[in-house]
This record gives structure tokens, sequence and C-alpha cells, in this order.
């Protein structure tokens, strides 16, 4: 099992410095990550960091609360794909789903998935499942399904948890459902080998950590 590959080594603070995305696209190039995440304002500095490597920039779009207009977060999103980002991790409009405005939400996703699909970019969506019901997973999973998203992502890590197992469980039983074959990437709270493990073993395809240097030796020593 190639670990390393289910890897989006991840650094998303307020307060991160360019010293310190240098840092983490060093560690992923050392660690053969798939990809790193970072905040928007970034992506340029990442790009050049990587330059001549095959790990990935992901950076975030409408976060971390997700209440950004539809037409902020898309220029965001193509803003970003222009600066070099390949894959964009955006968050829904949590207000809205929880207001059962659902056209509003698939319309989101709609316009997002095409505008990264156009570029040749990957649009994961970020559902925020600490703060849904299991009833508003499986509703906007299914819209993900329906408005050609790549991925479903579980969490910011900035809301009250982050990734579960059952999260994972539930996404996955509901996308193969739908008959369809969008990823999933869990994220938020992943600290240890074990629970990542768990997480893959749940259904997850990928994985949003900061703490994938130690997650990744501690792999090596088992």
């Amino acid at each position: 099992m190639n670990l390393s590959q289910y890897i989006d080594h991840t650094i998303l603070s307020a307060d991160a410095t360019s010293s310190q995305v240098e840092e983490i696209c060093k560690q992923a190039k050392k660690y053969n990550f798939y990809c790193v995440c970072i905040n928007p304002c970034y992506v340029s500095l990442a790009k050049q960091f990587l330059e001549g490597n095959d790990v990935k920039v992901a950076t975030v779009v409408g976060f971390p609360l997700g209440a950004n207009t539809s037409s902020n977060k898309l220029e965001e999103c193509i803003e970003s794909i222009e600066n070099g980002a390949s894959e964009i991790d955006f968050v829904i409009n949590i207000g809205q789903l929880k207001s059962a405005n659902f056209t509003y939400v698939e319309d989101e996703i709609n316009s997002l998935a095409k505008a990264c699909h156009d570029r040749a970019a990957i649009l994961k969506v970020i559902i925020e499942t600490a703060l849904l019901t299991e009833e508003e997973i499986v509703k906007v999973s299914k819209i993900c399904c329906e408005q050609n998203a790549d991925f479903i992502k579980t969490s910011t890590g900035f809301s009250t948890r982050g990734a579960s197992i059952s999260d994972i469980k539930l996404i996955k039983k509901t996308i193969v459902n739908s008959g369809k074959s969008l990823k999933i990437k869990a994220s938020g709270g992943i600290r240890d080998v074990d629970f990542a493990l768990a997480l893959i073993d749940a259904g997850a395809d990928r994985l949003g950590v900061s703490s994938g240097v130690k997650i990744i030796e501690e792999f090596k020593s088992m």
C-alpha cells in the first residue's frame, strides 16, 4: 500500500507563512505525497516550489464557512486554477442546505464543477459533516453525485469535529447507491496512522492532514 499517495499535505491556518508553505512543499516532495493543500494566496508560490515535481497543488474556496456568494466562490476558483491549482476544495453554503434550499446548493456545485472541468481541474466539495444530520449528509452527497463533483470531502478542520468512520461509510453508501464513482476525502482530526488506515478501510480515497510526515513515519515502523 502506497499510503503517501493518499495524503494531501495541508496547511490552512490563518497565520501560515510563506516559509511554512515552502517547508510543506519540501516534505511533500520528500515523502511523495499526492498534493499540498494551501490557502489561495500561496498557490503561485507553491507551484513555484513544486516545479518539476509530480506533487499537485490544491487550494480552498469559500473557506472555511462556505457563506460567500456563489459568484465570489466562482471567481476565487477560476483565479486559483489560473495561478496553478489543479484541485479545488470548496465549502458548500451550509446554511442554504440546512434551509432546504437545495436548488441553490445544486447550482453552486454545478457552476464550480464546470469551471474546474473546463480547466482540467478537480473539484472536491466540502460538506462539513459535523454540522449536518445523517439525512442532510445523504442529501448533499446525492447532490454532489448529480452535479458532477469529483470528490466529497468531509470537513474543513475548523468546525466542531473532523472526519469520522461513520461519515465515510454513509457517504460511500450514498455514492454506491447513486451509481456514481465519486471519491471521498476525509479531513479533520487525522493525526495518527491507525485512524488514517481505518478511514481508508471505510472508503476514503484521500486524506487531508497536517500530520502527514508523522503518519508516514508511523506507517514505516509498523
